[in-house]
């Protein structure tokens, strides 16, 4: 059987010649963050006012304004947890926010984690309180608001109000958004 060399003995491999994307995969990072809120900021302005905080088909879970409000808390705790010295925006309240309300603050939890992703990106790549570094990090945010708009999608069509199919569509155009 061939022996097969060991990673730690291996040379690594050398970079491509020519332009690379090095220099402004930070800045694609951020753009990509920026776009995620975007279409959470779009899918919100698309909701059916009844719907905002109708409760759920089974009386159980949370209600759409409850699942924006759980989406920027969660940023919220995040930047308490790895952006000391940050200004950090409030928690919303998911009995009362508005959808006005939760725009904003969508906006200003956007605002201080893309200041402590530039930080990382600048830096070492670490973000405090999580692992593996920035670019999982990244991946957990918008995943995490991706999760969240499918609920609130799936949420709006049990209560009677589903989104137009233009909006259900216009969610994943990233390029235009």
């Amino acid at each position: 059987m061939p022996k097969v060399p060991s990673r730690r003995n291996s040379a690594p491999t050398p970079p491509d010649a020519g332009p690379t994307f090095g220099t402004q995969l930070p800045t694609a990072l951020l753009s990509a963050f920026d776009t995620n809120n975007r279409i959470n900021l779009y899918l919100i302005e698309s909701i059916a006012q009844e719907a905002w905080k109708a409760k759920t088909p089974d009386g159980k879970g949370r209600t759409i304004s409850a699942i924006v409000a759980h989406m920027h808390n969660v940023r919220v705790m995040w930047l308490k947890v790895s952006a000391k010295g940050t200004e950090i925006p409030a928690q919303l309240d998911r009995a009362t926010v508005t959808p006005t309300q939760a725009r904003k603050a969508l906006e200003e939890s956007r605002q201080a984690l893309s200041g402590l992703l530039s930080r990382a990106l600048a830096s070492d790549g670490r973000i405090k309180g999580f692992r593996p570094n920035v670019a999982g990090f990244l991946g957990y945010l918008i995943s995490h608001d991706a999760h969240h708009r499918g609920q609130i999608a799936m949420l709006a069509r049990q209560v009677g109000y589903p989104l137009p199919q233009k909006v259900t569509f216009g969610m994943w155009e990233w390029g235009s958004r």
